[in-house]
């Protein structure tokens, strides 16, 4: 199995693998558990989606700038250091709460600081994985991590909702663990980058990325539609908890029931390769869209966690399909040299609405009650799918990206390091400006997004590093936010 192959033969990847999939569970942990923790001492649910909301905020505010840094500076040295200050953060809510009543303002405070650790470590992780993953080992390493992510989201919620039950403190003391086991992982890492090109070479601007991707029409036509599902995402994670706590759903249930978005992403996951090659990605985009638009309306009628776990499965079962049809095109047609600042442009495309997700659903949640809560997220879903639904069938390129990786395989060399093969070319394609990436992109200057057999393309997680259909209650992705 090629998946399990690369992480036999590619020491470096696996070590990246296990850190972020034991980030990835921690922070699942820690997830279920915050708003939980938000009502234990007193806070309102508009309260409890504030605190997620914090974290998005300042993840958003500071995408562009982390993209920046990480196309200029050590990625793994960038990784590992924003593990420790999670850590700090994480672990400073046990040793408060051991000292002294813990209050809303410093649980404000810990999210407000891992949300911006964690927007400096997405797009550095996103590198990292071209780093040490050949272009054609590529697909088998965002599956592998679509895979490990799922796993998390199956294990996580139910884990911290059942550690949560012990001591509502223990889910963030483990997630302080898992970053910190992280960062040893990642310092072990061996493989260094290529040479970056030379800084007059470079186009060293903040918003190259955002110039970069407004030429992408396809790949822009699917990551406007993925803000606006992901706006409703966001708000369902903080809807689902809070409706289901107010029903009197036990933490452990509650786990239970979010759990099945795990199970829902590891189905999805399994059968993404015949997913991909059987739907065209326009439709597939479309199909989420229905779906998460009926399931959230059947969500508005029953509290019961025998009925919303199997709906949940299928809700998020096309998500990650779409996420490795997205995150490969991302990560195979962007300039090696704007790839950090093309992630997080990707993500504030994503993302940026999706910050005020939790806050609209707890202040709904307050004044229109759950069920009219799930009713105006599902119409929501649904307007977005009907409006997208013109441009994404218009625009077929990224089926073209994805059938012509399956023809041709690698087009280009590895940027894994000093070892990497045939470094002079690999080095000639960093040192291309941005965005037409040089002379052997002519053709995709003529037409920007018309991916061809014959085309060379540059070198481009998370599955991007950022999910483009995040799973409730999913926090990052493989290649990117852990």
């Amino acid at each position: 199995m090629k998946g399990a192959g690369i992480l036999r033969t590619n020491a470096d990847f696996r070590r990246y693998w296990i850190s972020s999939s034991l980030s990835t569970l921690g922070s699942q942990l820690s997830l279920l558990a915050f708003p939980l923790l938000v009502l234990s001492i007193g806070g309102s649910a508009a309260q409890a989606g504030t605190v997620a909301t914090c974290s998005l905020v300042t993840r958003t505010v500071l995408r562009l700038p982390a993209g920046h840094l990480a196309d200029r500076l050590d990625r793994r040295m960038i990784m590992v250091g924003t593990d420790l200050v999670r850590l700090v953060a994480l672990a400073s809510i046990p040793l408060v709460s051991a000292l002294g009543e813990l209050g809303q303002l410093h649980l404000l405070g810990v999210a407000v600081v891992e949300g911006a650790a964690t927007a400096l470590f997405a797009p550095a992780a996103t590198i990292a994985v071209r780093d040490v993953v050949p272009e054609k080992d590529l697909t088998d390493a965002l599956s592998r991590s679509q895979a490990a992510m799922a796993t998390s989201s199956l294990i996580g919620p139910f884990l911290g909702g059942w550690l949560y039950t012990l001591d509502p403190i223990l889910p963030f003391a483990a997630d302080a663990l898992s970053y910190g086991v992280s960062a040893v992982l990642l310092m072990r890492i061996a493989t260094r980058p290529a040479r970056q090109a030379a800084a007059a070479e470079r186009d060293n601007r903040l918003t190259a990325g955002l110039r970069w991707l407004t030429h992408q029409r396809a790949l822009l036509a699917a990551l406007l539609f993925a803000a606006g599902i992901n706006v409703v995402s966001a708000a369902a994670q903080t809807t689902m908890v809070v409706s289901l706590r107010q029903s009197g759903i036990g933490g452990t249930a509650i786990g239970a029931v979010m759990a099945c978005a795990g199970i829902g992403a590891m189905l999805g996951a399994a059968v993404a390769p015949r997913l991909i090659k059987r739907i065209p990605a326009a439709r597939l985009f479309l199909l989420i869209g229905t779906v998460w638009a009926l399931g959230l309306a059947v969500f508005s009628a029953t509290t019961h966690p025998w009925t919303i776990g199997p709906v949940l499965v299928v809700v998020v079962f096309f998500s990650p399909p779409a996420g490795i049809v997205v995150g490969r095109a991302m990560l195979v047609l962007a300039p090696r040299d704007l790839l950090g600042r093309v992630s997080t442009a990707t993500g504030l495309v994503m993302a940026g609405l999706a910050s005020l997700g939790p806050l609209l659903a707890g202040s709904f949640v307050d004044s229109l009650g759950a069920g009219r809560t799930w009713l105006a997220l599902a119409g929501t879903a649904a307007v977005v799918t009907v409006v997208s639904s013109v441009p994404l069938l218009r625009e077929t390129s990224l089926d073209a990206v994805t059938d012509d990786a399956k023809e041709t395989g690698p087009a280009v060399p590895s940027p894994g390091g000093p070892e990497a093969h045939e470094p002079a070319d690999s080095d000639a394609r960093s040192a291309s400006p941005a965005p037409a990436g040089g002379a052997d992109r002519e053709d995709l200057e003529h037409d920007r997004f018309a991916v061809q057999a014959h085309i060379e393309r540059p070198l481009g997680e998370d599955s991007g590093s950022e999910e483009p259909f995040p799973a409730p209650p999913l926090r990052g992705s493989g290649a990117g936010e852990a």
